[in-house]
């Protein structure tokens, strides 16, 4: 048995896909972890600080009045987080 095509819980694992970026359109690196990646960033809103949450293709998505609570979101929706300075 293949040790890698299955999971513990018997279910099949995901094929891992390899592929070399630099071969990648403008359109498909701007998808790049779309789906994956959230970006935190401290905004000032109407004389408020806030922390501002964009998709990594720079959509706009949310905003929340204190950090952890925007990371604690990304993470809700099963996103990583990533700082911007």
């Amino acid at each position: 048995m293949n040790i890698n095509s299955e999971n513990q819980d018997g279910t099949p694992a995901p094929e891992v896909v390899s592929f070399d970026i630099r071969h990648l359109s403008a359109e498909q690196l701007a998808k790049l972890g779309v789906a994956q990646i959230a970006y935190v960033k401290p905004v000032v809103v109407n004389g408020a600080a806030g922390f501002a949450i964009h998709a990594a293709d720079g959509t706009a998505m949310a905003i929340a009045g204190d950090r952890d609570v925007a990371v604690a979101a990304i993470h809700q929706h099963e996103m990583h987080a990533l700082s911007v300075h």
